[in-house]
């Protein structure tokens, strides 16, 4: 099972991490993040099975999360608050524990979310992913007075300038797309292209090289692209090493 913790206090994350350790050895922690900000762009991308999320985060409420993106991975709440309970059970929770964290607590928390997770059977997670779409084969493109599609395969990065979208391809050459960088990012296959950033969206088969870049980041080169420098902003990091490892 992979899991990721939302929490602002980093004590307090090194201490579940280190409960859900001893609990399960076999589960592992994807992504730790301690913002509002963090959480709304990269919760999107990540395929985890569950959440562990405080409810006051550095920047804010974890509940405005669910004003800004769709999230239906289960989550366990984990707050040193216990009048946000009520909310907390309408939004995909499975439990909701107070600090600090008792570690027969969080056993049965884990529990009860196995119960649930398996419930599901092969056959039906064989039929559900016989059901995901593939991602958008091609885009069309205005060229002049004139319409072009253009493949999906064929597209080096997607990118933000200027609040409009752009694809960049093998040829290098830019098309502007009628679709913001979100809806690219909901239209495009998980397993090929990967949201590094606000401002980007690489293609795996087109990383030319990845570089170590200040405060943690990364560097990414893509062929043909001197625009700007692309980076992998710091908190999408360790997500984006996984879905290169996985």
């Amino acid at each position: 099972m992979k899991y990721i913790i939302l929490e602002d206090e980093k004590l307090a994350a090194e201490r579940l991490k280190k409960l859900v350790l001893a609990s399960r050895p076999d589960y592992q922690c994807v992504l730790t993040m301690d913002s509002v900000e963090s959480a709304v762009i990269s919760l999107p991308a990540l395929r985890v099975d569950l959440v562990f999320m405080d409810i006051q985060l550095a920047d804010g409420n974890s509940f405005d999360i669910f004003d800004q993106i769709k999230l239906d991975v289960p989550i366990i709440f984990t707050t040193a608050y216990d009048e946000y309970a009520l909310k907390a059970f309408k939004a995909n929770s499975v439990d909701y524990l107070l600090k600090p964290i008792d570690p027969e607590e969080l056993e049965k928390a884990i529990q009860k979310f196995e119960r649930h997770a398996n419930k599901g059977n092969e056959q039906v997670d064989g039929l559900l992913k016989s059901l995901q779409p593939k991602g958008k084969e091609r885009f069309v493109v205005k060229v002049g007075e004139h319409l072009k599609t253009v493949e999906t395969v064929d597209i080096q990065l997607i990118y933000s300038q200027d609040k409009a979208t752009y694809l960049f391809t093998k040829e290098g050459r830019k098309f502007l797309v009628d679709y913001t960088l979100d809806k690219v990012e909901d239209l495009l296959a998980a397993d090929q292209f990967f949201r590094i950033s606000r401002k980007f969206i690489v293609n795996l088969s087109c990383i030319k090289d990845i570089i170590a870049f200040t405060n943690s980041r990364l560097e990414i080169v893509i062929e043909g692209f001197e625009e700007e420098q692309v980076i992998v902003a710091r908190e999408r990091v360790s997500e984006f090493k996984a879905w290169l490892d996985r």
